[in-house]
């Protein structure tokens, strides 16, 4: 899939960092996608990676889409990813039937796609899986500072003092936990949103002040949202959903991790 895009800066800039700074890929990547020759300046091929762009220039990256990265929404019952025994994974909701819109692929049995900040098999909700590792890190790379948004139904007594706690002043495995924003919507509906990604942390932090999960749902991930697909369904991550989350990491997050699914969201 093509992307091109017109610079409309008042200064030229080197091609790598524009792109780097308009969350496309890495400045790495940019200078592999040159050396390819898949890139080009109002329909000429660009051959030099210190070439700069200039105001009213259109660059072009052709087969842009070398990695795959899908959007579902993952009911309950289902892994995000490393079956054990007869569980389902992940992956295996991708099929035609499923799919909204649509795809250059349909992920078979040989597919392998890593969940970027995983759910656990009783959570559902937003889940992406990815062979992409310039979005890897800027998801789930140590230094992410993209926000993870849950809504959670509980039992038990929601107090004032257990919604202090919940908010800061937890610790999990010996290690305080960083502040969260838990809110109260309706009933026993709490609302969480969180900066880091601890082994089943929502359910370990409602345990340790009394209440008991009963349903939670991940309805965002940084900039990108659920929205109204269906659960069990799934789409594409689009270029420029891509480009949002990307942009939203540190410079230092944008280069390539090797092994994309190993850290929790």
């Amino acid at each position: 899939m093509a992307w091109t895009r017109l610079y409309d800066e008042a200064e030229p800039q080197r091609i790598n960092r524009w792109l780097a700074q308009s969350g496309v890929c890495s400045r790495r990547e940019a200078e592999g996608l040159i050396a390819r020759g898949l890139v080009s300046i109002d329909g000429a091929r660009v051959d030099d990676p210190g070439r700069k762009i200039e105001r009213g220039q259109t660059l072009a990256l052709a087969d842009l889409d070398t990695a795959f990265s899908v959007v579902l929404n993952k009911p309950v019952g289902v892994v995000s990813a490393q079956p054990e025994g007869s569980q389902v994974p992940a992956v295996r909701l991708l099929t035609k039937s499923a799919l909204v819109g649509s795809s250059p692929l349909i992920p078979d049995r040989d597919t392998r796609l890593a969940p970027l900040g995983r759910l656990d098999m009783d959570s559902r909700g937003l889940l992406i899986l990815s062979d992409d590792g310039v979005l890897a890190k800027a998801v789930i790379g140590p230094a992410s500072l993209l926000d993870k948004e849950y809504r959670v139904r509980v039992e038990g007594e929601i107090t004032p003092r257990a919604l202090g706690l919940l908010r800061h002043g937890l610790s999990l495995d010996g290690r305080t936990l960083k502040p969260a924003e838990v809110e109260r919507e309706v009933d026993q509906q709490l609302r969480f949103v969180l900066r880091e990604g601890r082994n089943r942390q929502i359910r370990r932090m409602c345990e340790l002040v009394g209440l008991e999960v009963v349903d939670l749902l991940r309805v965002r991930i940084g900039p990108l949202r659920l929205g109204d697909l269906p659960e069990g369904r799934w789409r594409v991550l689009s270029i420029e959903e891509r480009a949002a989350l990307v942009g939203a990491a540190p410079a230092s997050e944008v280069e390539p991790q090797t092994n994309p699914g190993a850290p929790r969201g």
